[in-house]
């Protein structure tokens, strides 16, 4: 019966969600990729498939960045023409998802306007699923006080910067520690949001979203060695929910060598081996590869929303994949272009 009223409501989106899905490259057209001699080969290739022409009108040769900057604007294409379909609360869901973007993009213009890069580049880096009508405004913010006053007060952030007013000046510093404070209370108000959605939605996310908290808490674990960040404040930092929640998580507050993280991780059953680097894996390579598993088992359910989110996250490490191709063609690097994350 609840597909019934799933459906009602949601079951357009979810339909054309599946089809993007069916639309992402397969191994068969991952062997043709890595087959290209020449980035000109690479765009042949992919205009056989889903991306068609997307590169039909790039003036003069193409580079790895204006392939990953076309693979990028498909994806916020239909990201956002699914968005305007979407009633509540499937667009409060959607909201959701660009918030990240949008933490990301304050870091990304504090830090490069602490460091007096162009603002105008700045902009352009910005992702646009994250864009807010102040965002240019941050560029002049000296301190954390007057970011949020003058810039943010008035975004979908603010609730989250109840906890950064205490932080000092910017510096690289305080900006990686507001970093990770906003996506701290985002992804715990996105985790309750979640976990008030009809099933299977509310235990397919919480899944996601657990391991979204644990991949956070065990970076800022690893990137707290050799700074003043103490114990408690890597606490603080750190979601509270997630499968290494709570014990593991003050294990890796207290974790001052790689290998005390690595016991603490590989307690958890799914994260064993996420530190073996035999077979040339990175602990991020192990992360996206996890990551992907996730989004795979969402598809297998139907009426949730939660294959929105499976299908960003699996576009998203798509385009990571071209991009890894491109530039294994473009430096001639060859012998590492297998090294790439399998979709589906």
């Amino acid at each position: 019966m609840e597909g019934v009223f799933f459906n009602n409501d949601n079951g357009y989106i979810e339909g054309i969600v599946r089809g993007y899905r069916s639309a992402l490259l397969t191994g068969a057209n991952y062997a043709n990729l890595t087959q290209c001699d020449t980035l000109e080969d690479l765009k042949l290739q992919l205009s056989a498939t889903d991306y068609g022409n997307f590169l039909a009108n790039v003036p003069g040769s193409l580079s790895t960045s204006i392939i990953a900057e076309k693979a990028n604007e498909k994806l916020i294409e239909e990201f956002r023409y699914i968005q305007k379909q979407a009633v509540q609360p499937l667009s409060k869901f959607m909201d959701y998802i660009t918030y990240a973007y949008m933490i990301d993009n304050v870091a990304l213009l504090i830090t490069g306007t602490l460091h007096e890069r162009d603002t105008h580049e700045l902009l352009e880096r910005c992702n646009p699923l994250g864009w807010f009508e102040s965002l240019p405004a941050l560029c002049v913010a000296t301190n954390v006080e007057e970011l949020y006053n003058t810039v943010l007060i008035d975004t979908p952030l603010a609730p989250y910067f109840k906890d950064c007013l205490s932080a000092a000046d910017l510096d690289d510093l305080n900006i990686e520690i507001i970093r990770n404070t906003l996506y701290r209370a985002y992804l715990e108000d996105f985790y309750a949001f979640c976990k008030n959605l009809p099933n299977p939605s509310n235990e397919i996310m919480s899944a996601l979203l657990d391991f979204e908290a644990d991949r956070r808490v065990i970076n800022i674990s690893l990137n707290s060695f050799g700074t003043e960040i103490t114990r408690e404040e890597r606490l603080q930092l750190s979601p509270k929910f997630g499968k290494l929640y709570s014990a593991g998580t003050e294990a890796l507050a207290s974790a001052d060598d790689i290998e005390q993280v690595r016991l603490t991780v590989e307690s958890v059953g799914d994260y064993k081996g996420f530190f073996d680097t035999s077979n040339n894996k990175s602990l991020e390579d192990h992360f996206y590869l996890r990551e992907m598993e996730l989004c795979r088992n969402a598809f297998t359910q139907q009426f949730t929303y939660s294959a929105i989110w499976a299908w960003v996250k699996a576009k998203e490490q798509e385009i990571r994949n071209i991009t890894w191709i491109a530039e294994c063609i473009a430096q001639n690097q060859k012998e590492r272009i297998q090294n790439y994350i399998s979709v589906f």
